[in-house]
């Protein structure tokens, strides 16, 4: 976990972002939301908290969730991180047990906010790992669906593919792993949708 120690004490000194009357949410992950530069004027009518590290695990993310998340008193939490897991020859079935660390970890700081875990994208750098894409999201959904609100399962996966069942190449940055800002303008209203869903957003 030392590998990550430098951005964890960045993201633990960042100020508490004032809510100014919004639900304030945090993004909590791996460098996809890193990445997202534009991520808090994406979502105007939440406080949106970019808590984000680059290279991270859901491992990594549930070691460091107190360190990181309960000084910005979010009111919701959105999770994405798990393919660097399996990139690093976890199985499935570790995924699902880092999750639900992240889950006890989030119940016993934050309390039952709502949650929601953003399915594990299938990238074109790791179609080798297809498969075990597919199993980590299946048992993670299943998990969330077992306990039900306030916890969510975001499925973008279908989305990112094309009519050969393939990940959307446009959709990635050169690396065939992180996204390009189509990518990104493919997931913003179906996260705006879900954070309606989750009682965030006026209607």
């Amino acid at each position: 976990m030392q590998w990550y120690e430098e951005e964890v004490q960045r993201l633990a000194q960042l100020p508490v972002a004032a809510a100014a009357g919004r639900p304030k949410v945090a993004f909590y992950g791996s460098s996809t939301f890193t990445r997202w530069l534009e991520l808090p004027q994406a979502f105007p009518q939440v406080e949106a908290v970019n808590l984000g590290f680059g290279g991270s695990t859901l491992a990594a993310c549930a070691w460091f969730l107190e360190r990181v998340v309960p000084r910005q008193r979010p009111d919701a939490l959105l999770i994405y991180a798990g393919d660097n897991d399996l990139g690093d020859g976890r199985t499935p079935e570790e995924v699902v047990l880092f999750f639900e660390q992240l889950l006890a970890a989030g119940r016993a700081r934050l309390g039952a906010i709502p949650l929601c875990f953003i399915a594990i994208k299938p990238s074109p750098a790791r179609l080798y790992l297809r498969a075990s894409i597919e199993r980590a999201n299946d048992l993670i959904r299943q998990r969330i669906a077992a306990l039900g609100p306030p916890c969510y399962f975001l499925d973008l996966y279908p989305a990112m593919l094309d009519g050969a069942g393939l990940p959307q190449r446009a959709l990635y940055a050169a690396d065939g792993l992180h996204l390009a800002p189509a990518g990104y303008a493919l997931w913003q209203p179906a996260i705006a949708q879900q954070l309606g869903h989750m009682g965030l957003l006026a209607t």
